[in-house]
């Protein structure tokens, strides 16, 4: 049987301007121009008309068209041959389905368009689950991908009524929270493995055995991050500085953290950003490394700490001197990167952007020769988020089938951002608990410690 890659998505949402019902096109495969092809060989070797090949590629109709090397095709289903995909009548319910061998469905539940920056950024995210299913093919892995362009105030009923739908062995999505429930719901009456890749609220992951909950909220963020700091800082000096942010919501860890130490039975000053030197000064030890923790992550509060850290090793050269920080301070990594490396900083995270990494490169490379354009400029980078979670599940669900747990033991693929790990909730579903913690050296290396 053919590889390929069955796409069914809205063309790219990045052709789209507005959608209001979700809406699928058809294709069995993405196709890489090779040096030597034809348009006639093409279309030969997949069985439909060359004339089918250019309507489902608009720009080879242009009049001085060239096939080139490196070009990505959309290969349609020929109008004259019946597929599974679009046969509304294949099996699905979760009794009779039965998955074939290396082969995953795929379905992405996510807003695809261009409307606003919630469509834009999930397009993103949706380019890379396609790299990755190219990717997957090249290993004998085979994919099926269905997707659905699930805007803000969609009805979700069209969409699960979908006979493709509930043919699927794992879905990405959604984005809103509202959408949860009843999509959850479907997912485990079908047996469908449901990835939450981004933030949501609600605690349906506590209640659903099919869902795996990627995000980390805050509170859980707060733990992690406490247990890093007590593991690490046993005979340190704690230092609270007090940033008079009043719009912070670090106080969630900053908290977590006071409570562990007084159970620990560990001394911590507290002191504060509108403080004089000196006052400034007593909270520091002359003895033990001082670990500095802000209770807001904010970049100018951040700034006027490092100014008075400055200020502090000045006088008192022989102070030492850490930071513990929070993920924000990875966006501001280009402006405080010297400082991070000069106050030893740790920064908490749940993905490392590495963009000199040989493959992370590589990828970035290949996303702007697909698409022509670069990823967007967030942290973390959406297409490699999707590419990250798209190979971590699709090799899980292939290789463990139905008893895939997404655990750090079934683990099988090394994540070129964002890495997995997961564990149960009560009698629910999959949370993530990957945590890692970056440690700026003093020699001007970044420390990775894993969690």
């Amino acid at each position: 049987m053919r590889r390929s890659i069955r796409i069914l998505f809205l063309l790219c949402a990045w052709l789209l301007t507005s959608s209001v019902v979700a809406q699928t096109a058809k294709w069995q495969d993405l196709y890489k121009v090779k040096k030597k092809d034809t348009i006639y060989g093409i279309a030969h070797k997949y069985n439909i008309t060359i004339e089918e090949l250019m309507q489902a590629n608009p720009d080879m109709q242009k009049p001085d068209y060239v096939l080139k090397k490196g070009e990505q095709l959309l290969i349609p289903f020929s109008k004259q041959t019946p597929n599974a995909a679009q046969n509304p009548t294949a099996p699905a319910s979760t009794a009779t389905r039965q998955r074939v061998a290396n082969t995953v469905n795929v379905g992405v539940m996510l807003p695809l368009h261009n409307v606003d920056g919630d469509g834009q950024r999930m397009t993103e995210y949706y380019r890379g689950v396609l790299m990755a299913c190219d990717s997957l093919r090249s290993q004998g892995i085979n994919t099926n991908i269905f997707a659905w362009n699930l805007y803000k105030d969609a009805d979700v009923s069209p969409v699960l009524a979908d006979a493709n739908a509930k043919n699927c062995d794992l879905i990405f999505g959604p984005l809103y929270t509202k959408q949860v429930k009843p999509i959850a719901d479907f997912c485990r009456k079908h047996g469908i493995r449901l990835v939450i890749p981004f933030s949501i609220n609600g605690g349906d992951v506590e209640t659903n055995d099919h869902i795996f909950q990627v995000y980390q909220s805050k509170v859980l963020t707060a733990e992690l991050s406490a247990n890093a700091f007590m593991n690490r800082f046993k005979d340190a000096h704690p230092v609270f500085v007090d940033c008079n942010d009043s719009t912070s919501d670090k106080g969630i860890f900053t908290s977590e953290l006071r409570k562990r130490l007084e159970a620990a039975g560990l001394s911590y000053n507290i002191t504060n950003l509108k403080s004089s030197p000196e006052m400034f000064a007593k909270a520091f030890s002359a003895v033990k490394q001082n670990v500095v923790i802000l209770n807001t992550g904010r970049s100018p509060q951040l700034n006027s700490t490092l100014a008075k850290l400055n200020v502090l090793r000045a006088t008192f050269p022989n102070v030492r001197i850490a930071l513990f920080g929070y993920n924000e301070w990875l966006m501001y990594k280009r402006v405080y990167q010297d400082y991070y490396y000069k106050y030893e900083a740790y920064i908490p995270t749940a993905y490392v952007y590495n963009e000199y990494a040989p493959a992370t490169a590589n990828l970035e490379r290949s996303y702007r020769q697909w698409f022509k354009s670069d990823m967007r400029q967030a942290l973390p980078r959406f297409a490699l988020t999707g590419y990250d979670q798209a190979q971590f599940f699709i090799r899980g669900i292939n290789k463990y089938g139905v008893k895939f747990e997404g655990t750090q033991q079934q683990n099988t693929y090394t994540p070129l951002q964002t890495p997995l790990k997961f564990k149960r909730v009560s009698n629910g579903g999959m949370q993530n608990n990957s945590f890692i913690l970056l440690h700026y050296k003093l020699n001007r290396t970044i420390e990775t410690i894993s969690y």
